[in-house]
């Protein structure tokens, strides 16, 4: 049996539609154009011909590759496919000069894809939970919205202290969790999530307008006590409303909570909450 892998381009667009994955409405189909060009790639392994499996990576910040987008096709499963293809995708994105970080994310009850990542030399890093709701109206108690923070170095010191110095993981975007570095936030990164500030300036929130299908305002808030700050949720109804005024799609708050954090929700919220994402990787010397 004759096998290959190289890179998917438009030409292999027919073929990716020929895969049987058993995946409904699959969304590497719907923005193929998409991951595929850019700081994407998608690579497929191809036996005599048809191809089999796919996986690719994304580059973030020019330092940081995220693996992921594995599929094979039902009729090939059983050949350790994923895992050969995967390890070629590793190797191709530790090509781009200044790759420090080499991860993948998926959820707790993916145990095939967690043995692949296993294989290819990626280990647990951390864990999450993406916390959904359309409603922050619950949790307000009338206190006053936090400060805005405008400036630059203010928010680097915010990152510096609560994330940089212990290497905590940071939700660069929604699904992509990293190790924090200063290679993670860039002056146009900055430019683009909003800090607030409590009255008593020992918290902050951060949030950003992010689209994965849905609108969301993505919100990082790292301490367990996110419903005893009051202002806290008052401080995300603006942003949440203006997004969901111009959503088309639908629009949602979105938070990544620690289990601590998770285990400490309300009874009664309104938080859509699926089983945990694990973050796997390897940091580079």
């Amino acid at each position: 049996m004759n096998e290959t892998i190289r890179q998917l381009t438009g030409d292999d667009f027919q073929a990716l539609q020929d895969m049987d994955t058993g995946i409904d409405d699959d969304y590497v189909i719907r923005v193929f154009d998409r991951i595929s060009t850019g700081p994407n790639r998608i690579f497929g392994l191809f036996q005599d011909g048809q191809l089999a499996s796919i996986g690719g990576y994304t580059i973030f910040a020019g330092s940081y590759a995220m693996l992921g987008r594995m599929r094979s096709d039902v009729r090939f499963r059983g050949q350790s496919l994923s895992s050969r293809l995967m390890a070629h995708v590793r190797d191709a994105a530790l090509e781009h000069p200044g790759i420090r970080f080499v991860g993948a994310n998926t959820q707790e009850f993916n145990l095939p894809a967690q043995r692949v990542l296993e294989k290819i030399g990626l280990s647990r890093q951390a864990e999450l939970f993406s916390a959904i709701t359309g409603t922050v109206e619950i949790f307000e108690t009338g206190a006053a919205p936090w400060r805005k923070i405008d400036s630059h170095d203010e928010k680097m010191r915010w990152l510096e202290a609560v994330y940089i110095r212990s290497g905590r993981v940071f939700p660069l975007e929604c699904y992509y969790p990293f190790p924090a570095t200063p290679d993670l936030f860039s002056g146009e990164a900055l430019a683009q999530w909003d800090f607030h500030e409590n009255p008593a300036r020992d918290r902050i929130v951060i949030t950003k307008h992010d689209v994965k299908k849905y609108d969301y305002l993505h919100t990082i808030y790292p301490w367990e006590d996110l419903f005893d700050q009051p202002g806290l949720w008052e401080t995300l109804r603006a942003p949440f409303e203006k997004i969901r005024h111009d959503s088309r799609e639908g629009a949602f708050v979105w938070i990544d909570l620690t289990r601590a954090q998770a285990s400490k929700l309300p009874d009664g919220h309104p938080f859509d909450l699926p089983s945990p994402w694990f973050l796997y990787g390897t940091e580079l010397d």
